[in-house]
């Protein structure tokens, strides 16, 4: 910022002076705060703000200005809370959407301001694809990546007859293409393909529906609360001594492992990432998050860090000049920090490029119910959309 002169010299040599850094870099943080979805939106937040402490309380030696927002998991709030973050609050940056229909519908409203977004886990196949976006930064994953370690796991360990079940919008949809993508061949039979409303919490008629079939496997994409009721329900109804049952990190997480206890054991998932990575970022964000907030951090708090960590090292390429929009988009797409899931890159949609894991839920040797890494599924696996994708 410049400051005010009567010196005809300093005002010439500010003339010619290149745009310095700015003060304060604002960024907007619109997740779900509330409602069956508001712990996902929590640990994306929680993750984030140790993320900015761990640089010091900044971004890139600058300090920041965090506008911190509900959206309600509701696209019409999300996108009137957006539009105020952008021309109210003029901020430099956005993150935080969890919800991929959420996620769609404040996309246009931010390429627009040419605002730069780093999603923290919405990561819907359109915007993977032909509706690709230079503003758009995804440092999570691709919606349908880890149902597509799942549908390979199950593949491989030899169930012939499985049930699939998410609910009816657009990452649920990506969920069970994914899945499906790697179930495939002549001993892989879909015995049912049930999809349900966002947000619903009572699953008698799926169970029941899904029983009906006599599968040998199950595979759940149910986020938050709904794969807290779901699981619950499943065990309730005796359906886990007959169904193996399968699901990405998200549905077996930290989150609902807290909620549901012993009935997750045994539960395979899969994941880019775990709390017992062997990585010196991974080690210091898992015991700092444990410090600081009382619970092991879920996948969404790691997105939410690395969110944090990498608008770090790009606002510090830039040495503060985020109003240098080409350069802030280069130093985003560089990814230039030290990710919790160790070496980290962008493909040319600016998506990541990343390993997948295969997690059990068991009792570590303390007792407590807990997600184990087995073994790597996919190494640097990329989406399947990244082809339609028109940007260099």
């Amino acid at each position: 910022m410049y400051k005010k002169t009567l010196l005809g010299a300093a005002l010439a040599l500010l003339a010619s002076t290149p745009a310095l850094a700015a003060d304060k870099v604002k960024v907007g943080l619109l997740t779900t705060l509330s409602g069956a979805g508001a712990g996902l939106g929590v640990d994306i937040r929680d993750g984030f703000l140790l993320g900015v402490k761990h640089s010091g309380g900044k971004l890139g030696g600058v300090p920041i200005e965090l506008v911190t927002a509900d959206d309600q998991q509701n696209p019409e709030v999300a996108k009137q809370t957006a539009e105020r973050l952008l021309k109210r609050d003029k901020v430099d940056l956005m993150t935080g959407i969890v919800f991929s229909n959420v996620m769609l519908a404040v996309g246009p409203s931010v390429f627009d301001a040419k605002v730069p977004y780093i999603s923290a886990n919405a990561g819907p196949s359109q915007y993977a694809g032909e509706q690709c976006n230079p503003y758009f930064f995804n440092v999570a994953w691709q919606n349908d990546n880890l149902h597509e370690a799942v549908g390979k796991t199950v593949l491989e360990k030899g169930y012939k007859k499985v049930v699939v079940l998410a609910p009816n919008y657009p990452a649920g949809k990506d969920a069970i293409t994914g899945f499906k993508r790697f179930y495939k061949g002549p001993n892989a039979v879909i015995a049912d393909e049930i999809y349900t409303k966002l947000g619903q919490l009572d699953y008698a008629a799926e169970l029941a529906q899904a029983r009906a079939a006599k599968p040998d496997a199950m595979y759940i994409f149910l986020p938050g609360g709904m794969g807290i009721n779901f699981i619950k329900q499943f065990v309730g109804a005796g359906l886990s001594k007959d169904i193996t049952l399968f699901g990405p990190g998200f549905s077996a997480d930290e989150d609902v492992i807290r909620a549901v206890g012993d009935p997750m054991l045994g539960m395979f998932n899969s994941s880019h990432w775990a709390h017992d990575l062997e990585n010196a970022a991974n080690k210091k964000f898992v015991a700092d998050f444990l410090a600081e907030y009382g619970r092991l951090p879920s996948l969404y708090a790691s997105q939410g860090y690395d969110a944090a960590r990498l608008m770090d090292g790009a606002v510090k390429d830039v040495k503060g000049k985020v109003e240098d929009k080409p350069a802030l988009l280069k130093a985003l797409k560089a990814a230039h920090f030290a990710s919790v899931r160790g070496d980290f890159r962008f493909n040319h949609n600016q998506y990541p490029i990343q390993d997948y894991y295969l997690r059990v839920i068991t009792k570590s040797t303390a007792g407590k119910v807990t997600n184990r890494t087995l073994y790597k599924i996919f190494s640097q696996h990329a989406d399947a959309y990244a082809a339609s994708c028109k940007m260099k």
